[in-house]
């Protein structure tokens, strides 16, 4: 039934969208301030206007929208869930609750904000309020700029050129009581979306990694300031220390912002190395860089930004692709990093740069399959840092790796897991191989295959590919087409 017009300034419309949280939610707490009743709703918009979560990413959405309507509830709030059109759903929510005004965080994808644009411009030609606010990114895109005005192609200027804006602003608090709207509205059932998986449930190891929500969030966040920073610049790229955030999910879903992990950095150097602060400061910027380039060249994730890259000719077969999603090329790391993905829906950094590297380089398959596959695997899967660093390893990206770049599987393995705990923890057929031949069984005499319990070929597959052979095809296919360069 329509609501009397007469009170259409008793309601104002919070549409959630990656901002799933109370603290620093500017337009929650925008929405609070006005003295209004708060209808807060989650829109689960459909393809094609937008690209769909992954499998991995709507697992993390199904729990993290329970944990959001907890803590709406327990504040007076309550979370409405509908889906389709954004658009015609907001229409018949404003035509429903007589509400005025529509707040939303800005969204820096280029699907959402040609959504976003549409939608504003739709309600303020009937006279009703949209606002939206700040909380995905640090700065916006426009703001960091080169000094011709344009836009950045290479971190490390950009990451000068941010440095020299105002320091971020600081989190606002969340909201301590939330005046919900009264009236009656309808709103999905959350296990009627069906984001979880059950046949099969893939999602089993996921519960032991992972606790989404807000709450989790703050936890990860805690224990990182507290003790995992101390050694983040060199530690971060041991894939079997606990020397990374792991917030990146939480980011992507945004159950914190990127202004709460700034700050919470702030006069760190005085308790850890001021240069673990730095570091890890350059990894949060590194997605404003991302998200920068995605504002400027929003076919990101489908075309490669370094035109040249169009005419390359990739050559990868099918059931080597196969076998890498599966965690079954024979090299250890990159199995270990695939399998940890499936398992967890997360990979170490510093292996999926060689998990990656060894999809584009040793098997020459196009970037974009990874990309996609990562898209649906990944827990912290985000529309501009998946897309950049596909690019990057690919060298069709901006600042991107030298196309002589190859990662030797071997030596990333012995390098950055020379006690093996990691290959150990995901590869365990071959766990019982001495640390000088586990990331090169293939290497291992029949003796010490035999009481490690390996049978190459059977427990565990020989290389699908030969490195040495492999890493000159792909020089010899990036020297053609960058002309000797």
């Amino acid at each position: 039934m329509t609501a009397d017009m007469s009170n259409r300034k008793n309601a104002v419309i919070v549409w959630f969208r990656a901002d799933l949280r109370l603290a620093d939610n500017r337009a929650l707490c925008g929405a609070v301030a006005a003295g209004k009743p708060v209808i807060c709703v989650y829109l689960l918009e459909e393809a094609p206007a937008r690209r769909p979560h992954g499998g991995a990413q709507l697992w993390w959405l199904h729990h993290s929208l329970s944990r959001l309507a907890e803590s709406l509830a327990a504040r007076g709030g309550a979370l409405c869930l509908r889906q389709g059109d954004p658009g015609e759903i907001l229409d018949k929510l404003i035509e429903e609750s007589g509400a005025d005004s529509v707040f939303w965080n800005r969204r820096h994808d280029p699907d959402g904000m040609a959504i976003d644009t549409a939608i504003k411009a739709s309600l303020k030609a009937r006279g009703l309020n949209a606002a939206s606010f700040d909380g995905q990114l640090l700065h916006e895109p426009t703001l960091v700029k080169t000094g011709a005005g344009g836009p950045f192609k290479v971190y490390t200027p950009f990451w000068r050129a941010f440095s020299a804006l105002p320091a971020p602003r600081p989190p606002y608090p969340a909201p301590e009581t939330i005046a919900g709207y009264k009236g009656s509205l309808e709103s999905d059932q959350l296990e009627d979306w069906r984001l979880l998986p059950t046949t099969p449930d893939w999602s089993k190891g996921f519960n032991e990694d992972w606790q989404p929500g807000e709450e989790g969030a703050q936890e990860k966040l805690r224990l990182f300031i507290s003790d995992g920073i101390s050694n983040y610049a060199d530690g971060r790229n041991m894939p079997g220390e606990a020397s990374t955030s792991r917030l990146s999910p939480h980011l992507a879903m945004g159950e914190i912002s990127p202004f709460q992990i700034w700050h919470s950095t702030n006069g760190l150097e005085d308790r850890h190395s001021p240069r673990d602060v730095e570091v890890f400061r350059k990894e949060v910027v590194w997605r404003e860089f991302a998200y920068h380039l995605l504002f400027h060249f929003p076919k990101l994730s489908t075309k490669n930004f370094n035109e040249s890259f169009d005419t390359f000719l990739w050559a990868s077969k099918p059931e080597l692709i196969d076998a890498w999603k599966r965690g079954q090329t024979g090299y250890p790391i990159v199995d270990a990093g695939m399998r940890q993905l499936w398992q967890t829906g997360w990979m170490h950094n510093r292996v999926r740069m060689a998990a990656a590297s060894f999809l584009i380089k040793h098997l020459l398959a196009d970037w974009r399959t990874g990309e996609e596959w990562f898209w649906d695997t990944l827990v912290d899967a985000c529309p501009a840092n998946n897309p950049a660093s596909w690019q990057w390893v690919a060298g069709s990206g901006a600042d991107a790796a030298p196309y002589y770049r190859i990662f030797n599987p071997v030596l990333q393995g012995e390098k950055f897991d020379a006690d093996g705990v990691y290959v150990r923890e995901f590869v365990p057929e071959i766990a019982r191989l001495p640390n000088n031949l586990l990331h090169r069984p293939w290497e291992a005499k029949p003796m010490e295959l035999a009481a490690a319990g390996i049978e190459l070929g059977k427990t565990y597959p020989m290389p699908i590919v030969d490195h040495a052979v492999a890493r000159e095809r792909a020089l010899a296919a990036y020297k053609s087409l960058r002309g000797g360069q």
